[in-house]
């Protein structure tokens, strides 16, 4: 039976992805990363640490409209995008358009939110505040990783 609602935890993974079982290949691919995150201190604290991950950040938007417009150069492997942006904004239209592109995604949420269109439903979730830890598992789900 599907949640209507979401309440994360801090740090918590919400899908099942054993961390023990990623492959050191896939701990080790770099990607090209998207974020979409209104806050600007969570914004900065999550390229650091994709960037010590390894990984590339290609931009980070704030808003639907822009990151739209990110979403059609293209340039980039996966992206990461919260939710609910400022003002209330639902990131749907944006995980809609990665979806159509074939361009993997990771939901990101701070807090009691709905639950995804029915259409993302899958897709991995990290919760804010991020840890670290969390990161490279949901990256790895989202871009397919066999493990």
């Amino acid at each position: 039976m599907p949640r209507d609602h979401w309440k994360p935890v801090a740090g918590e993974i919400l899908f099942s992805f054993p961390k023990q079982s990623l492959s050191t290949a896939a701990m080790d691919t770099p990607r090209s990363i998207l974020i979409v995150e209104d806050e600007p201190m969570i914004a900065m604290m999550l390229e650091d640490f994709l960037e010590s991950l390894g990984h590339r950040v290609v931009g980070t938007c704030d808003s639907v409209e822009v990151a739209l417009g990110f979403v059609e150069k293209g340039g980039f492997d996966v992206a990461i995008i919260d939710v609910q942006l400022k003002d209330g904004e639902r990131v749907w239209p944006v995980a809609d358009r990665l979806a159509e592109a074939g361009t993997p995604f990771v939901l990101a949420t701070g807090g009691y939110v709905e639950a995804p269109p029915e259409a993302h439903a899958a897709a991995p979730v990290l919760a804010k505040p991020y840890t670290i830890d969390a990161i490279e598992p949901a990256l790895a789900q989202a871009c397919g990783i066999a493990t």
